[in-house]
C-alpha cells in the first residue's frame, strides 16, 4: 500500500475580500488550529483585515491589491514571496481570477493548492426557486473548511465562538448596550433611511446606549443626525478603528445588522445578532457563523431572494422586501434578546 502524502507544515490561506467573507475565515481557521496546533498558518489578505484574526496565532502575507500585487505580474510577485516564506501548500478560499493566477504561479513553484467550490449553479437554482429550503447552500465557513480538507487535513466543523472578556474602548459599561448597523455596500442590503430613523427611536427607548455603526459620507451623516436627536445614541464613525469597533461589539447585549460586515464581527465576538435580510437570503450560506436563525428577520415574498450579494436593482424600484421588515419587528426581536440575557 502506498504511503499517504505528508500533511503540509506551513499552510498559506488566500482571501483578500470582501470584508464580511474575510471575517468568516477565522472560524474555519480556529477549527483547523484546534486539530493541528503545530501547523504554521499564513493568511494572505489586505492589512486592513488583520484584526479579524486576533488570537489565532497566524502569520500574515500582506496583499496590496491596488499596488505591487495588482495584475498577473503582481500575483507572480506574491507567489514568490510565499515561496520565500517557506509555504508548502496553499488554500484558495476566494476563488476569483486574481487567486486563480496566484495558484498558477504557486504550482509553477511546485507548491500544491486547493480552491473553494463557490457553487454558482446551486446559488442560481436557489434564487430561481425562491429560496427553497431544500436547496439551501452549505455555509461559507464550512466550504472554507472543505478547502483545507482537500489538502489532507481532517478536523471537526468549528463550534460557535465563546464570549470572552476584552478591554472596552468606550469605557465602563453600565446598563444595556445595543448596536445598530443599517448599512451595506449594496442597496439591496441597506435598510431604508426613514425606517432606520424609526428603528433608532424604538431601540434608543430599549437600551441605555445605542451605537450606530456606519461608514463615511451619507452613512456618517445619518449616524450623526441620530446622535444629535437622542442623548443615548453614539455615532461610531471616526471614533473607533476596526480593532476598537470589534472590541466594543464584544460588550454589546445585542447587534442589529443587515447582511453585512457588522453581523460577522458580532459572530466573531459571540454577540447575539438580530439580522435583517432583503434582496439576499441566509440560505445562500452567509448567515453569521453561530448566529441564531430564530433572530433572522426577512419577508416571505415571491421576488426574493433576487441576488446573491444584493447588487441587483429591485425589479419594482422600491426594495419592498426591506420595507416589509418594519422597525417594530426589529424592536420586538431585540426585546426577546434582552429579556433572554437578563433572565
Amino acid at each position: 500500500m502506498a504511503k499517504s502524502k505528508p500533511l503540509p507544515r506551513h499552510l498559506l490561506v488566500f482571501r483578500t475580500s470582501a470584508m464580511g467573507d474575510v471575517a468568516m475565515l477565522p472560524h474555519a481557521l480556529r477549527a483547523l488550529r484546534k486539530a493541528y496546533p503545530d501547523l504554521r498558518i499564513t493568511v494572505a489578505t489586505q492589512k486592513l483585515f488583520f484584526p479579524f484574526f486576533e488570537g489565532l496565532g497566524v502569520d500574515f502575507l500582506e496583499v496590496d491589491v491596488r499596488g505591487r500585487h495588482h495584475s498577473l505580474a503582481g500575483m507572480f510577485r506574491l507567489a514568490r514571496e510565499a515561496r520565500r516564506a517557506g509555504v508548502d501548500a496553499a488554500a484558495d478560499v476566494h476563488g476569483v481570477m486574481r487567486s486563480a493566477m496566484f495558484r498558477q504561479w504557486l504550482r509553477f513553484f511546485g507548491i500544491p493548492t486547493a480552491r473553494i467550490d463557490k457553487e454558482h449553479a446551486r446559488k442560481r437554482r436557489f434564487i430561481r426557486e425562491g429560496g427553497s429550503r431544500a436547496h439551501s447552500l452549505r455555509h461559507t465557513v464550512l466550504r472554507y473548511c472543505d478547502v483545507f480538507r482537500r489538502l489532507g487535513f481532517e478536523f471537526d466543523d468549528p463550534a460557535p465562538v465563546l464570549r470572552t472578556d476584552r478591554p472596552n474602548p468606550l469605557g465602563p459599561k453600565t446598563g444595556r448596550w445595543v448596536g445598530f448597523a443599517p448599512f451595506s455596500a449594496q442597496p439591496g442590503k441597506t435598510y431604508p433611511a426613514d425606517s432606520g430613523r424609526e428603528a433608532v427611536r424604538l431601540l434608543a427607548e430599549r437600551c441605555d446606549r445605542l451605537f450606530i455603526h456606519s461608514g463615511g459620507g451619507s452613512e456618517a451623516d445619518f449616524a450623526r443626525e441620530m446622535e444629535e436627536t437622542y442623548p443615548n445614541v453614539t455615532a461610531l464613525y471616526g471614533k473607533t478603528g476596526l480593532a476598537e469597533e470589534m472590541a466594543l461589539i464584544a460588550h454589546l447585549d445585542c447587534m442589529v445588522s443587515m447582511d453585512s460586515l457588522a453581523m460577522h464581527l458580532a459572530a466573531l465576538a459571540a454577540t447575539p445578532v438580530v439580522s435583517v435580510w432583503g434582496a439576499t437570503h441566509p440560505g445562500l450560506g452567509f448567515l453569521g457563523w453561530g448566529c441564531d436563525p430564530a433572530l433572522v428577520l426577512q419577508a416571505d415574498m415571491p421576488c426574493r431572494p433576487c441576488s446573491v450579494f444584493g447588487a441587483r436593482p429591485c425589479r419594482y424600484g422600491d426594495y419592498r422586501c426591506l420595507h416589509a421588515v418594519t422597525p417594530q419587528m426589529i424592536a420586538d426581536k431585540v426585546d426577546e434578546v434582552l429579556v433572554a440575557r437578563n433572565s
